[in-house]
């Protein structure tokens, strides 16, 4: 008999190699204006998502995940890129029109699903898109082998049509790929539950997939079928009980999809990522009432969409990745940073995404010395636990009377303490810096 050593140096190179590990798939599952105080895991006794709260205990629940903006393009905009998004061109909430036109993302962008594709993926988008409807905007131009969703801000969540504000026209618009698509009166949320087990059902073990599934909800229109309005007692707030049922729709289509990787075997070789765009809104149009919508909850935090304290930016997200132990992530995070981490995550061989902002979190560099945001006219720096506004939001209730607000948040995670006169120094690098920001885009 051949001594081992020697029986080795005789075998064929192609039986010493050992097959390279087939890269994980990944789902990211965004949901709409859903405030960080909206789910159970984050401490809120009247929610019922008890699929997003297993998810949670099984992976890593942040607490400071920060979207790039407090509006839904703009921050999409980051999650699809990696970068802040007054680099990609999209900075608010981009209009939607019947003509279809509205520019968004640029032709030629390296955006999430391409990077994908690079490495073999199946990629599709399910859902809410709202970063572009002109022909080089869209989700196919867009690295996105698959789309079944709209390209407007926002649906009616049974006819799939879009109001303007002011009334001067509707439209429907949901599509599969390019062909227009008629559904109604199927619930949306319901509607992107089929689409999504469809998809999944339809993959294989010879080739990973990059799923990312956009919710409506609960962003206006605000509709929730019987069966999840009761959930929640009849005395409960009229707007606070219909948003926790349209989260609960969504929680229950993430169970669904949880249940089939399992069946398929897909468990464990699946990276799930879930979040919100951006922090619970006080739009009026939301409401029932006419009065400042307050079904959404942003928790203790102070502010709410459309503005730059943390209630607008803060948001619930969780991460679940093989190999991760299950924990609780205190420390702060950008939406952006979710690009570089997850690519690191699903294959680890590859190299890192160059040209972007955003941070592998898991990585040797996870955190930003600096992190910043701008809305409209406002700007903002976080270093450390202090965190600049310039130009602070007004909202009913929360008034704000300066230009410039100086939270600490480790005393303060409220916000509700401005330092900025006690600080002058403090306010003048934190406003340098912004300048610096600005000027580097």
């Amino acid at each position: 008999m051949l001594p081992r050593r020697r029986f080795l140096q005789l075998l064929p190179a192609a039986a010493l190699a050992q097959p390279a590990p087939r890269p994980r798939n990944v789902i990211v599952i965004v949901t709409d204006d859903q405030g960080i105080g909206d789910l159970g895991c984050y401490g809120d006794p009247d929610a019922r998502t008890p699929h997003l709260d297993g998810l949670a205990a099984r992976g890593i629940r942040f607490t400071q995940w920060y979207s790039n903006a407090p509006i839904c393009s703009a921050s999409r905009a980051a999650l699809l890129t990696g970068k802040y998004p007054d680099r990609t061109g999209v900075k608010g909430a981009l209009q939607s029109s019947p003509a279809f036109n509205i520019p968004g993302l640029r032709d030629g962008e390296l955006t999430f699903p391409k990077w994908f594709q690079k490495r073999g993926y199946r990629t599709a988008l399910l859902g809410k898109w709202h970063l572009g409807s002109v022909s080089h905007s869209r989700p196919r131009a867009q690295g996105f082998d698959e789309f079944f969703g709209w390209y407007s801000g926002w649906l009616d969540a049974y006819s799939h049509r879009y109001y303007q504000m002011n009334g001067s026209f509707i439209f429907h618009d949901l599509w599969r790929d390019d062909q227009e698509v008629f559904e109604e009166p199927a619930y949306m949320t319901e509607l992107l539950g089929r689409e999504a087990a469809g998809f999944l059902s339809r993959q294989s073990a010879r080739q990973p997939f990059y799923l990312q599934l956009c919710f409506g909800a609960p962003h206006y229109s605000m509709m929730a079928p019987r069966k999840y309005l009761e959930r929640f007692p009849a005395a409960m707030d009229r707007d606070r009980r219909e948003h926790l049922a349209m989260v609960g729709a969504v929680d229950d289509v993430v169970g669904s999809l949880l249940r089939q990787l399992k069946t398929q075997g897909l468990e464990d070789s699946t990276i799930i990522a879930f979040l919100s765009d951006n922090g619970a809104t006080r739009e009026v149009r939301a409401s029932s009432s006419g009065k400042p919508y307050a079904g959404g909850s942003n928790g203790r935090r102070r502010g709410y969409k459309q503005g730059l304290f943390d209630g607008g930016i803060n948001v619930p997200a969780i991460l679940r990745a093989p190999g991760q132990q299950p924990r609780t992530w205190e420390r702060p995070v950008l939406t952006m940073d979710l690009l570089p981490t997850l690519l690191a995550l699903a294959d680890p061989a590859a190299a890192p995404p160059a040209g972007i902002d955003g941070h592998n979190f898991l990585g040797a560099q996870p955190e930003h010395e600096r992190m910043f945001w701008s809305f409209e006219k406002s700007r903002a720096v976080r270093a450390g636990d202090w965190k600049l506004i310039l130009n602070p939001p007004d909202f009913p209730g929360e008034e704000v009377r300066t230009d410039l607000w100086l939270s600490n948040l480790e005393s303060d995670p409220g916000e509700r303490t401005n330092f900025a006169a006690s600080e002058p120094e403090r306010v003048r690098r934190m406003t340098e810096w912004i300048r610096e920001w600005e000027r580097s885009l």
